[in-house]
């Protein structure tokens, strides 16, 4: 069974580098809670894989996110968690990286769709 969001509304969770993050807070997707969590992780040289695992976790878990977009090169990173994310909600969805072209293969969302539908 599904899990409800939060009455306040449904937040958008962003793991990606740092020019995709601008834009998407840009466009108003950004939120600091009043514990100081924020919604979105920016994925440098510095961030650890440890990190990104911790954070996609984490915005996973949480009651107020809805959909976790992380760009694929970094989901890639963590395809072992990624992979691993069965729950409806909050949706995971693959976005491309400006350095990288999205690659419908590597999408574990895509896959199983696939595999649902018999075409995998």
């Amino acid at each position: 069974m599904a899990r409800a969001v939060s009455e306040e509304g449904a937040l958008v969770a962003v793991i990606a580098d740092e020019d995709t993050i601008t834009g998407f807070l840009l466009a108003g997707v950004g939120d600091v809670d009043i514990r100081k969590r924020s919604n979105f992780l920016i994925v440098d040289s510095k961030t650890t894989v440890r990190q990104i695992e911790a954070s996609f976790k984490e915005f996973t878990a949480r009651d107020d996110v809805a959909i976790v977009l992380i760009s694929q090169p970094i989901a890639n990173m963590i395809r072992h968690v990624v992979a691993n994310h069965s729950k409806p909600i909050p949706a995971v969805l693959e976005i491309p990286s400006k350095d990288s072209p999205y690659d419908p293969n590597q999408d574990s969302l895509l896959n199983r769709v696939k595999h649902l539908l018999g075409m995998a």
